[in-house]
């Protein structure tokens, strides 16, 4: 199947891809959702900061059962990583795969695939950080649910680029 690469901005085109910010409080900062037909597979995801948090901070990769709202992702957001790869079948949406949260939802079920803490004291923790998943340790989403890149930056708001590579099964 094909593998795609999905950030938490529009696709760039003639400027730099845009940095989103954080918020001061739990924020979905990407959110991939799998239609009712496939499943899909996660290879590596990262994030990178432009600055320390102002207080110690988290960031998760998560599955969660209930969508946040976010600013909807185009097709061309979702981008092959290998010219020639078919159109991806993540559903799209403000309730579906986009990035920049703005309501969370009441998520009663969730599984964590990988956390990093930050810390709030420059030069103590990552402030850019990305993780390949080994073969047996690949994650699977199954179909209707989301993967989400979540922050947690509980004082001063950081802008984040992150993304995730993903394979649709």
């Amino acid at each position: 199947m094909a593998l795609y690469k999905i950030w938490n901005a529009a696709m760039p085109t003639t400027a730099a891809i845009a940095k989103v910010t954080t918020g001061t409080a739990v924020k979905t900062m990407l959110q991939v959702a799998t239609p009712s037909t496939n499943q899909a597979r996660v290879h590596s995801w990262g994030f990178t900061l432009d600055d320390p948090p102002g207080a110690d901070a988290v960031v998760e990769l998560m599955q969660a059962d209930v969508a946040a709202t976010v600013t909807a992702h185009s097709a061309s957001g979702v981008q092959p990583i290998v010219t020639g790869a078919p159109a991806a079948v993540f559903t799209l949406g403000t309730g579906a795969t986009g990035f920049t949260a703005t309501v969370e939802g009441s998520i009663t079920a969730v599984r964590t695939f990988d956390a990093v803490l930050l810390s709030s004291v420059s030069g103590e923790s990552p402030l850019t950080y990305g993780y390949q998943f080994l073969p047996a340790e690949r994650p699977v989403i199954p179909v209707s649910s989301f993967l989400r890149v979540r922050a947690t930056t509980p004082t001063t708001a950081a802008d984040m680029l992150c993304w995730v590579a993903i394979e649709q099964l």
